[in-house]
């Protein structure tokens, strides 16, 4: 279900497995509560969220102090995440960003739209992943609903083995978070998790693109619009 990454007396870093839901209601036996279990907390907090589908790093914080600071961190957007996709088709350019008002859809999907009232952002970079797939290393600025989902559909690469937005069914959806940069009290903190479930994260190429982004918050990521970077 998971796998602990690191703990300080204010907050837990976990991995959590793709498949499992953060929200109590999903499920008997809630992830919190599972970690909880495991370190001893009679608390925890939710931070921020992943899609059930979704692996990788998720933040907890052990207290309402630290869980109300850090929270503050990620809605005045001084958290830098990093996520890893695979899409089942090239995409219609290699890298860029892709800006949009989201709104419902059909059932549970979202849709991005031209307007930019209260927009998405979501940076990307990429590289080939092998069969004619795409390795994608993606920065959100915002936090919708989503997000990545929908961007790298809207680039024509919808992930692998997303039931809502993919093209193709594969053992997992393939969408994971893959780092998480911040300052907390001072401190800086930079967390790296590769992933580890999945047949195709384990092919030569996506292996050989992972060692090249290993620091991810070092890249030379693509300019975000100026008129955006105080939104």
């Amino acid at each position: 279900m998971f796998s602990l990454l690191h703990q300080t007396p204010d907050f837990l870093v976990i991995s959590k497995d793709a498949g499992v839901s953060v929200h109590k209601d999903d499920q008997d036996q809630p992830l919190l509560a599972e970690v909880a279990a495991a370190t001893g907390d009679q608390q925890l907090y939710l931070i921020h969220r992943l899609d059930k589908m979704t692996s990788g790093i998720l933040l907890l914080g052990r207290h309402a102090q630290a869980a109300s600071e850090l929270s503050g961190c990620f809605a005045r957007r001084e958290v830098e995440k990093y996520y890893l996709a695979i899409g089942s088709k090239k995409p219609k350019k290699k890298q860029g960003t892709v800006i949009g008002d989201m709104s419902r859809s059909r059932r549970r999907s979202w849709k991005l739209e031209i307007s930019r009232d209260n927009p998405a952002i979501t940076q990307f970079i990429s590289t080939a992943a092998g069969e004619g797939r795409r390795l994608f290393l993606c920065k959100p600025y915002t936090g919708k609903t989503h997000q990545i989902r929908v961007a790298l559909k809207s680039v024509g690469s919808g992930i692998t083995g997303d039931d809502i937005y993919g093209q193709e069914p594969a053992d997992r959806g393939y969408l994971h978070a893959y780092a998480l940069c911040f300052r907390y009290q001072g401190t800086a903190y930079q967390f790296l998790c590769p992933p580890s479930h999945g047949q195709l994260w384990q092919g030569d190429t996506v292996v050989a693109a992972l060692g090249d982004w290993s620091a991810p918050w070092t890249l030379d990521w693509p300019v975000l619009p100026a008129g955006l970077r105080a939104n």
